[in-house]
């Protein structure tokens, strides 16, 4: 009796190769509508959007940068008027990072081309391989919250 010891490595590398094609199309729909953005711009928007009024420090350590690299990044978001920084409530020398009506726009049409992009391929899936996509990448990301839960540094306020 064969005893089972974690997954194929052989699957691992199917994945890779399959996830080029959400990849690819995450990479086009952000080229239609942000093609002046680069990849860590867009994801320091998306981290502002999960936590509204993160400071710099806040930022930096969820996009695993080094605090002057993060400030330099925003400077240019703030630059281009996606990002709007805002002196924190309880210390005004702390600085707040907000998105801007523009910036919204701008992931809220992204996410709208993505989806688009989506259902026209997930159309040519059957039901069953669609609900087995959606099942693996659920459970794919509850793990990955999970090993994120067990390594993050504890934090306090």
């Amino acid at each position: 009796m064969a005893v089972d010891e974690g997954p194929d490595p052989m699957h691992a590398a199917a994945i890779d190769d399959a996830a080029q094609a959400l990849l690819f199309a995450w990479d086009q729909a952000r080229e239609q509508v942000t093609p002046r953005l680069s990849w860590p711009q867009l994801n320091a928007l998306l981290a502002v959007e999960r936590a509204e009024g993160v400071n710099l420090g806040g930022l930096a350590a969820e996009l695993n940068m080094l605090l002057s690299s993060a400030s330099r990044l925003c400077d240019r978001l703030v630059a281009s008027g996606m990002v709007e920084r805002v002196p924190g409530r309880a210390d005004r020398r702390e600085i707040a990072l907000y998105l801007t009506p523009s910036s919204r726009s701008l992931l809220a049409e992204l996410r709208r081309i993505r989806r688009l992009s989506l259902s026209a391929t997930l159309e040519k899936m059957s039901a069953s391989g669609r609900a087995a996509l959606l099942r693996g990448l659920t459970e794919y990301a509850a793990a990955v919250e999970d090993d994120q839960a067990a390594t993050a540094p504890a934090r306090t306020a």
